[in-house]
């Protein structure tokens, strides 16, 4: 994870200031900092998304293809995470250093999100048993700030909204095969249902406080942070403490309480958001360099 040395008077500084509820950049504990989003923008993709959080920058591009279901769960397709950490991101990921923070993001993604109670995994079934869609999302961070998680967390859920699956169609052959036949209509398409997809909220604990949407400053005064993926209804679907600090109950009860309001605060938003660019159609401005 990308970090930044802080002074003992910085830290001070940091304290203070959330403890009178005003940051350093003038938000309160649970104000997110701006945010962009951009849809469909990676031509050669399913689904695509771009996510600017304050200076941290993410891009999620979903690919749709046809694979054998597993055999516990023969009625569902799955999904699989791939996380690459570019070394433009922070001095840190440069050669192998961005790794093992790779591995710990795809791990906690796959925990949050592929489950029957976030996506409709029913759904990518084509055949029991036989053919599934997998959807494979894979991850770039192009630049880090603080607050990846939430991040990642907004960008798949962006480009799932933006995911076209081509309908299929299955026929006999003489033989009585059976033959999977792709639609060449790219309107003649599935998509994914993404109203119980939840986004991941992180809690920074600093002081006797806790702080939404830490930058880099604020999470190097941290001692833990509590992850928590929140549904459009403020249901928890996961809960994961991160860093060498400890959490009392009291303070993780409050912080719990804290992501199910600011994450359910959030869905709405975002959906609307979402809902609007995709209605602009072609006539929808692109910005940025992936424009």
């Amino acid at each position: 994870m990308a970090t930044v040395q802080v002074s003992e008077a910085e830290k001070l500084y940091v304290l203070h200031g959330v403890r009178d509820d005003l940051r350093v950049d003038g938000r309160s504990c649970e104000d997110y900092r701006h945010m962009e989003i951009e849809t469909d923008v990676v031509s050669n993709t399913d689904g695509s998304a771009k996510v600017t959080l304050g200076h941290t920058n993410v891009l999620v591009g979903i690919k749709a293809e046809i694979g054998k279901p597993k055999p516990m769960v023969p009625d569902e397709g799955y999904l699989e995470f791939f996380v690459d950490c570019s070394a433009n991101a922070t001095p840190e990921f440069e050669g192998r250093g961005g790794e093992g923070l790779g591995i710990e993001l795809s791990n906690t993604l796959y925990k949050v999100f592929s489950n029957k109670h976030s996506i409709d995994l029913k759904s990518l079934c084509i055949r029991p048993g036989e053919n599934c869609w997998v959807l494979y999302v894979d991850v770039l961070l192009l630049q880090c700030d603080g607050n990846l998680f939430d991040a990642i967390s907004v960008a798949i859920k962006a480009a799932l909204f933006n995911t076209k699956i081509p309908r299929v169609h299955i026929s006999e052959d003489e033989d009585g095969g059976k033959e999977i036949e792709l639609s060449d209509d790219p309107y003649d398409c599935v998509r994914v249902n993404v109203e119980n997809v939840p986004c991941i909220v992180t809690l920074c604990k600093i002081g006797h406080r806790h702080v939404v949407d830490a930058t880099l400053q604020e999470k190097a005064c941290s001692v833990a942070s509590l992850l928590i993926s929140v549904t459009h209804r403020g249901t928890v679907t996961c809960v994961r403490k991160v860093g060498g600090g400890s959490l009392d109950p009291e303070s993780i009860f409050e912080m719990t309480e804290t992501g199910k309001r600011v994450g359910k605060a959030l869905h709405t938003p975002l959906m609307e958001l979402l809902q609007k660019e995709e209605s602009l159609g072609s006539k929808r401005q692109k910005v940025g360099f992936l424009g």
